[in-house]
Protein backbone atom coordinates (compact mmCIF):
# COMPACT_ATOMS: atom_id res chain seq x y z
CA UNK A 1 0.00 0.00 0.00
CA UNK A 2 2.83 2.33 0.66
CA UNK A 3 4.24 1.60 -2.14
CA UNK A 4 1.45 2.60 -4.04
CA UNK A 5 0.61 5.65 -2.25
CA UNK A 6 4.00 6.66 -2.99
CA UNK A 7 3.45 5.96 -7.18
CA UNK A 8 0.24 8.15 -7.06
CA UNK A 9 1.72 10.98 -4.60
CA UNK A 10 4.33 11.11 -7.06
CA UNK A 11 2.34 10.83 -9.99
CA UNK A 12 0.13 13.94 -9.09
CA UNK A 13 3.38 16.02 -8.43
CA UNK A 14 4.62 15.04 -11.92
CA UNK A 15 1.10 15.92 -13.22
CA UNK A 16 1.35 19.46 -11.39
CA UNK A 17 4.91 20.17 -12.19
CA UNK A 18 4.86 23.39 -13.52
CA UNK A 19 6.84 23.81 -16.98
CA UNK A 20 5.35 27.66 -18.06
CA UNK A 21 3.70 30.58 -16.42
CA UNK A 22 1.47 32.52 -18.77
CA UNK A 23 0.12 35.49 -17.02
CA UNK A 24 -2.00 34.32 -14.36
CA UNK A 25 -2.13 30.84 -15.57
CA UNK A 26 0.33 27.88 -15.06
CA UNK A 27 1.09 25.24 -17.80
CA UNK A 28 1.86 21.94 -16.07
CA UNK A 29 2.64 18.71 -17.40
CA UNK A 30 -1.13 17.34 -16.54
CA UNK A 31 -2.60 20.47 -17.97
CA UNK A 32 -0.45 20.06 -21.28
CA UNK A 33 -1.57 16.25 -21.94
CA UNK A 34 -5.03 17.21 -20.86
CA UNK A 35 -4.46 20.10 -23.82
CA UNK A 36 -2.75 17.40 -26.50
CA UNK A 37 -5.59 15.09 -26.15
CA UNK A 38 -8.42 17.64 -26.51
CA UNK A 39 -7.46 19.24 -29.24
CA UNK A 40 -6.51 16.08 -30.83
CA UNK A 41 -10.31 15.27 -30.16
CA UNK A 42 -11.20 18.06 -31.22
CA UNK A 43 -9.58 18.06 -34.97
CA UNK A 44 -11.26 14.18 -35.17
CA UNK A 45 -14.20 15.30 -34.29
CA UNK A 46 -14.56 18.30 -36.48
CA UNK A 47 -13.14 16.25 -39.52
CA UNK A 48 -16.00 13.62 -38.53
CA UNK A 49 -18.48 16.08 -38.48
CA UNK A 50 -17.55 17.44 -41.93
CA UNK A 51 -17.86 14.06 -43.45
CA UNK A 52 -21.58 13.48 -41.53
CA UNK A 53 -22.86 16.88 -43.00
CA UNK A 54 -21.22 16.16 -46.49
CA UNK A 55 -22.19 12.88 -47.02
CA UNK A 56 -25.46 12.20 -44.83
CA UNK A 57 -27.50 16.12 -44.44
CA UNK A 58 -26.41 17.99 -47.28
CA UNK A 59 -25.94 14.92 -50.10
CA UNK A 60 -29.78 14.91 -49.59
CA UNK A 61 -29.93 18.47 -51.36
CA UNK A 62 -29.81 19.48 -54.62
CA UNK A 63 -26.51 20.97 -54.34
CA UNK A 64 -23.46 20.20 -56.26
CA UNK A 65 -20.39 18.36 -55.05
CA UNK A 66 -18.10 21.09 -54.66
CA UNK A 67 -20.47 23.44 -52.91
CA UNK A 68 -21.29 20.69 -50.23
CA UNK A 69 -17.68 20.16 -50.06
CA UNK A 70 -17.07 24.00 -49.35
CA UNK A 71 -19.51 23.82 -46.64
CA UNK A 72 -17.69 21.22 -44.96
CA UNK A 73 -15.09 22.54 -45.13
CA UNK A 74 -16.17 26.10 -43.79
CA UNK A 75 -17.91 24.59 -40.98
CA UNK A 76 -14.42 22.57 -39.91
CA UNK A 77 -12.35 25.32 -39.69
CA UNK A 78 -15.04 27.29 -37.53
CA UNK A 79 -15.64 24.00 -35.55
CA UNK A 80 -11.78 23.93 -35.05
CA UNK A 81 -11.61 27.88 -33.76
CA UNK A 82 -14.32 27.77 -31.58
CA UNK A 83 -13.28 24.70 -29.62
CA UNK A 84 -9.70 25.99 -29.72
CA UNK A 85 -10.64 29.09 -27.19
CA UNK A 86 -13.43 26.70 -25.38
CA UNK A 87 -10.96 24.33 -24.63
CA UNK A 88 -8.36 27.05 -23.36
CA UNK A 89 -10.77 28.54 -21.30
CA UNK A 90 -12.47 25.66 -19.31
CA UNK A 91 -9.17 24.59 -18.64
CA UNK A 92 -8.29 28.09 -16.91
CA UNK A 93 -5.56 29.68 -19.74
CA UNK A 94 -5.31 33.00 -19.27
CA UNK A 95 -5.89 34.04 -22.94
CA UNK A 96 -4.33 37.57 -22.21
CA UNK A 97 -1.07 36.47 -21.71
CA UNK A 98 -0.93 35.27 -25.54
CA UNK A 99 -1.22 39.14 -26.81
CA UNK A 100 2.91 38.98 -26.30
CA UNK A 101 3.28 35.63 -27.40
CA UNK A 102 0.39 36.41 -30.43
CA UNK A 103 2.63 39.56 -31.33
CA UNK A 104 5.82 37.81 -31.67
CA UNK A 105 4.09 34.92 -33.86
CA UNK A 106 2.79 37.79 -36.05
CA UNK A 107 6.27 39.08 -36.45
CA UNK A 108 7.20 35.44 -37.44
CA UNK A 109 4.49 35.07 -40.19
CA UNK A 110 5.09 38.21 -41.19
CA UNK A 111 9.05 37.39 -42.03
CA UNK A 112 9.21 33.52 -42.43
CA UNK A 113 5.55 32.43 -43.04
CA UNK A 114 4.66 34.44 -45.82
CA UNK A 115 3.41 32.18 -48.27
CA UNK A 116 1.50 30.03 -46.02
CA UNK A 117 -0.32 32.79 -45.03
CA UNK A 118 -1.41 33.92 -48.01
CA UNK A 119 -2.44 30.23 -49.34
CA UNK A 120 -4.43 29.87 -46.25
CA UNK A 121 -6.16 33.15 -46.63
CA UNK A 122 -6.20 32.23 -50.72
CA UNK A 123 -8.05 29.09 -49.74
CA UNK A 124 -10.65 30.45 -47.51
CA UNK A 125 -11.27 33.16 -50.29
CA UNK A 126 -11.56 30.14 -53.04
CA UNK A 127 -14.07 28.07 -50.36
CA UNK A 128 -16.38 31.54 -49.68
CA UNK A 129 -16.44 33.11 -53.45
CA UNK A 130 -16.03 29.30 -55.04
CA UNK A 131 -14.08 30.49 -58.31
CA UNK A 132 -13.56 27.01 -58.57
CA UNK A 133 -15.08 23.86 -56.78
CA UNK A 134 -14.77 19.96 -56.43
CA UNK A 135 -15.27 18.42 -59.43
CA UNK A 136 -14.58 21.27 -61.83
CA UNK A 137 -12.66 21.16 -64.63
CA UNK A 138 -9.90 23.91 -65.10
CA UNK A 139 -6.98 25.34 -66.53
CA UNK A 140 -4.12 27.25 -64.43
CA UNK A 141 -0.51 27.99 -66.25
CA UNK A 142 0.31 25.07 -67.45
CA UNK A 143 -2.12 22.47 -65.70
CA UNK A 144 -4.74 21.01 -66.70
CA UNK A 145 -7.39 18.60 -65.13
CA UNK A 146 -10.17 17.94 -62.44
CA UNK A 147 -10.32 19.50 -58.99
CA UNK A 148 -10.28 16.79 -56.72
CA UNK A 149 -9.56 18.94 -53.39
CA UNK A 150 -9.02 21.71 -51.90
CA UNK A 151 -7.31 22.48 -48.48
CA UNK A 152 -6.04 25.51 -46.10
CA UNK A 153 -2.92 25.78 -48.22
CA UNK A 154 -3.07 23.84 -52.07
CA UNK A 155 -5.27 22.29 -54.03
CA UNK A 156 -4.66 19.09 -55.62
CA UNK A 157 -5.66 18.63 -59.48
CA UNK A 158 -6.31 15.20 -61.60
CA UNK A 159 -5.04 15.05 -64.82
CA UNK A 160 -5.96 12.85 -67.47
CA UNK A 161 -2.95 10.69 -66.97
CA UNK A 162 -4.10 10.52 -63.26
CA UNK A 163 -1.29 12.16 -62.38
CA UNK A 164 -2.13 14.18 -59.21
CA UNK A 165 -0.81 18.32 -59.54
CA UNK A 166 -0.56 20.28 -55.79
CA UNK A 167 -1.12 23.66 -56.84
CA UNK A 168 -0.81 26.81 -54.00
CA UNK A 169 -4.08 28.21 -53.66
CA UNK A 170 -2.96 31.30 -53.91
CA UNK A 171 -1.84 31.18 -57.78
CA UNK A 172 -5.94 30.72 -58.08
CA UNK A 173 -6.38 33.87 -56.50
CA UNK A 174 -3.29 36.46 -58.12
CA UNK A 175 -3.46 33.87 -61.71
CA UNK A 176 -5.52 33.77 -64.66
CA UNK A 177 -8.33 30.61 -63.82
CA UNK A 178 -9.88 28.73 -66.59
CA UNK A 179 -12.75 27.15 -65.49
CA UNK A 180 -14.51 24.85 -67.91
CA UNK A 181 -17.09 23.89 -65.99
CA UNK A 182 -17.80 26.85 -63.67
CA UNK A 183 -21.87 27.68 -64.60
CA UNK A 184 -22.09 24.69 -66.14
CA UNK A 185 -20.59 21.16 -67.11
CA UNK A 186 -21.80 21.51 -70.59
CA UNK A 187 -18.84 23.41 -72.89
CA UNK A 188 -18.63 24.11 -76.69
CA UNK A 189 -15.44 22.86 -78.78
CA UNK A 190 -14.00 24.24 -81.71
CA UNK A 191 -12.69 22.00 -84.19
CA UNK A 192 -10.57 23.03 -87.46
CA UNK A 193 -11.29 21.34 -91.01
CA UNK A 194 -9.75 22.83 -93.93
CA UNK A 195 -10.38 21.72 -97.60
CA UNK A 196 -9.05 22.40 -101.50
CA UNK A 197 -10.26 25.29 -102.92
CA UNK A 198 -11.88 23.73 -105.57
CA UNK A 199 -14.59 21.88 -103.50
CA UNK A 200 -18.11 22.76 -102.76
CA UNK A 201 -18.71 24.90 -98.97
CA UNK A 202 -22.06 23.64 -98.64
CA UNK A 203 -21.12 20.04 -99.14
CA UNK A 204 -18.21 20.21 -96.64
CA UNK A 205 -20.60 22.15 -94.11
CA UNK A 206 -23.24 18.88 -94.76
CA UNK A 207 -20.43 16.35 -94.17
CA UNK A 208 -19.36 18.13 -90.85
CA UNK A 209 -22.71 18.59 -89.61
CA UNK A 210 -23.65 15.11 -90.38
CA UNK A 211 -20.34 13.41 -88.66
CA UNK A 212 -20.99 15.61 -85.41
CA UNK A 213 -25.01 13.94 -85.24
CA UNK A 214 -23.27 10.93 -85.79
CA UNK A 215 -21.15 10.81 -82.64
CA UNK A 216 -23.11 10.42 -79.28
CA UNK A 217 -20.75 12.34 -77.35
CA UNK A 218 -22.07 15.56 -79.05
CA UNK A 219 -24.87 17.04 -77.89
CA UNK A 220 -28.20 17.68 -80.22
CA UNK A 221 -29.32 20.48 -77.78
CA UNK A 222 -27.48 23.29 -78.60
CA UNK A 223 -27.12 22.53 -82.15
CA UNK A 224 -23.83 21.71 -83.65
CA UNK A 225 -22.68 25.03 -86.70
CA UNK A 226 -19.92 25.36 -89.28
CA UNK A 227 -18.47 28.85 -89.63
CA UNK A 228 -16.90 28.97 -93.00
CA UNK A 229 -13.52 30.44 -91.11
CA UNK A 230 -11.15 32.29 -93.59
CA UNK A 231 -9.01 31.77 -96.67
CA UNK A 232 -6.19 30.01 -96.00
CA UNK A 233 -3.07 29.79 -98.09
CA UNK A 234 -3.41 26.41 -99.05
CA UNK A 235 -7.29 25.49 -98.40
CA UNK A 236 -10.32 27.30 -97.89
CA UNK A 237 -10.93 26.97 -93.71
CA UNK A 238 -13.73 25.79 -91.80
CA UNK A 239 -14.53 25.76 -88.20
CA UNK A 240 -16.56 22.97 -86.87
CA UNK A 241 -18.44 23.88 -83.13
CA UNK A 242 -19.84 21.50 -81.26
CA UNK A 243 -21.35 21.16 -77.40
CA UNK A 244 -20.85 17.94 -75.05
CA UNK A 245 -20.99 17.24 -71.36
CA UNK A 246 -19.55 13.77 -71.71
CA UNK A 247 -15.86 14.78 -72.87
CA UNK A 248 -15.48 17.73 -70.97
CA UNK A 249 -12.51 16.26 -69.36
CA UNK A 250 -10.77 14.96 -72.27
CA UNK A 251 -11.37 17.28 -75.47
CA UNK A 252 -8.74 15.67 -77.66
CA UNK A 253 -10.40 12.08 -77.28
CA UNK A 254 -13.45 14.00 -78.75
CA UNK A 255 -11.12 15.88 -81.28
CA UNK A 256 -9.42 12.37 -82.79
CA UNK A 257 -12.97 10.42 -83.20
CA UNK A 258 -14.60 13.30 -85.40
CA UNK A 259 -11.15 13.69 -86.86
CA UNK A 260 -11.05 10.08 -88.08
CA UNK A 261 -14.26 10.29 -88.79
CA UNK A 262 -14.34 12.88 -91.14
CA UNK A 263 -11.01 12.16 -92.59
CA UNK A 264 -12.94 8.73 -93.74
CA UNK A 265 -16.26 10.68 -95.08
CA UNK A 266 -13.86 13.38 -96.93
CA UNK A 267 -12.54 10.21 -98.90
CA UNK A 268 -15.00 8.28 -99.88
CA UNK A 269 -17.10 11.98 -100.81
CA UNK A 270 -13.90 12.60 -102.67
CA UNK A 271 -13.01 15.86 -101.03
CA UNK A 272 -9.46 16.80 -101.33
CA UNK A 273 -7.44 17.80 -98.05
CA UNK A 274 -4.76 20.35 -99.34
CA UNK A 275 -1.06 20.27 -98.33
CA UNK A 276 1.58 22.53 -98.16
CA UNK A 277 2.80 24.26 -101.77
CA UNK A 278 4.71 26.20 -102.85
CA UNK A 279 5.84 27.65 -106.35
CA UNK A 280 9.12 28.43 -106.99
CA UNK A 281 9.69 31.42 -109.50
CA UNK A 282 13.19 31.56 -111.63
CA UNK A 283 14.66 35.03 -112.36
CA UNK A 284 14.86 35.25 -116.12
CA UNK A 285 18.48 34.69 -117.20
CA UNK A 286 19.04 31.79 -114.92
CA UNK A 287 19.54 29.08 -117.58
CA UNK A 288 22.72 31.27 -118.84
CA UNK A 289 24.31 30.35 -115.80
CA UNK A 290 24.63 27.32 -116.62
CA UNK A 291 26.86 28.12 -119.83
Amino acid sequence: MNKQSDFWEWFDKLLNQNLVTLGDSKLTVGLILTLVISFTLLFVVSEWIRKLLVKKILNKSQIDVGTKESIGTIVKYLLILGGIFSILQTNGIDLSAFGVLAGAIGVGIGFGLQNITNNFISGLIILLEQPIKIGDRIEVGDVNGDVIKISGRSTTILTNDNISIIVPNSQFIDSQVINWSHNEHRVRFNFPVGVSYKENPEKVQKILLEVAADNPGVLKKPETDVLFDSYGDNSINFNLRVWTTEYVNKPKVLKSQLYYEIFKRFGEENIEIPFPQRDLHLKSGFENLKN
